[in-house]
């Protein structure tokens, strides 16, 4: 259902807008949707730091919804049951709750979208 107070929410580019976040090797940057959905759902574009490589420990997330759209570039993820796989521009994955993964590599112009339920959410370290 439909919340009667929520409103439109519109985010436009802005290059500043990046910020740091969850891994070091990354920038984030939030398009409004965790306060326009009240942290019931969050949206990011995310890009590579420049001069970054990745260092990306296995771990889990306790949300309910993950998944990421390549914008640009490429990106390497290893999951749990599934190995390596390779999402170039146009991929998408979806990330079942609680899988065993980490980034192992990304180009130095990869831009991605992630949307996950809640928009807030834990990441614990994971045992190989």
């Amino acid at each position: 259902m439909a919340d009667k107070d929520a409103s439109v929410s519109v985010c436009h580019f802005d290059p500043e807008a990046f910020e740091g976040g969850l891994r070091s090797f990354f920038e984030y940057r939030d398009l409004g949707i965790e306060k326009a959905t009240a942290g019931a759902v969050g949206a990011h574009v995310i890009r590579a730091v420049p001069g970054k490589n990745s260092g990306g420990d296995l771990h889990t997330h306790s949300l309910q919804f993950q998944m990421v759209y390549v914008l640009k570039g490429w990106v390497r993820f290893w999951y749990e049951g599934e190995g390596e796989v390779l999402l170039e521009e146009g991929a998408c994955v979806y990330q079942p709750p609680g899988i065993k993964h980490r980034e192992v590599e990304h180009s130095e112009d990869v831009e991605m979208l992630e949307i996950t339920l809640p928009a807030q959410f834990e990441t614990q370290a994971a045992d190989a």
